[in-house]
């Protein structure tokens, strides 16, 4: 569980006590379910990396709900964030490059246009031989995103990069040397599943 579950996690745990100290048992069972829904929305599982250094994997847990691009070159990869894992990982090692908190609107995250309209969060990692964009995006219930790298900061693949509180979406975007490797409606996990492959990138 990532430590920013405790702002919500410590609140609802201590209403859980005082209301079953005073014998109210509903109401302490009722904060007891929140909390066990923060601990759900916060948890931060191990992964085991690939460690071929051509390949590119998911940023986030959750479902590729579009892929927009040219013929077989993929310029976008749109991930539906899963309810359970809401922290982001690195799709590459690399440096990044910038990072740019964009304010915007909150519609519901899989919705085409959300990637351009919605509040988001972009970073540039660059790789050496390509660079990778990410976008974390807020919708309409996730009114928080969190990004824990800054420019200059080298990342490994699969390093935590990042979170949207309670859910959301993250786009990944694809330079032309990057071979596609999933399909709309494929599950996908952060830091694990492979994405792409870049074609005669250097590790």
């Amino acid at each position: 569980m990532v430590k920013d579950a405790f702002p919500y996690l410590i609140p609802l745990l201590i209403l859980m006590v005082v209301f079953w100290a005073f014998g109210s048992k509903p109401a302490a069972a009722f904060f007891l379910i929140q909390s066990l829904f923060v601990v759900f929305f916060f948890r931060d599982p191990e992964r085991k990396i690939p460690q071929d250094p051509s390949v590119i994997v998911s940023p986030a847990d959750g479902k590729v709900v579009e892929i927009v691009g040219q013929a077989e070159r993929t310029a976008r990869v749109s991930i539906f964030l899963s309810i359970f894992v809401h922290v982001n990982r690195a799709p590459v090692d690399g440096v990044v490059e910038s990072t740019q908190y964009i304010p915007g609107r909150f519609k519901v995250a899989f919705h085409p246009s959300a990637s351009v309209e919605n509040e988001r969060n972009i970073l540039v990692i660059d790789h050496g031989s390509y660079k990778i964009k990410v976008s974390q995006i807020a919708g309409i219930l996730a009114r928080r995103i969190v990004c824990w790298k800054k420019a200059g900061d080298r990342v490994s693949k699969g390093e935590r990069i990042g979170l949207i509180k309670f859910g959301s979406r993250v786009d990944l975007f694809l330079p032309e040397n990057i071979t596609p490797l999933v399909k709309v409606g494929d599950k996908v996990k952060g830091g694990s599943t492979i994405v792409g492959r870049a074609e005669n990138a250097q590790g």
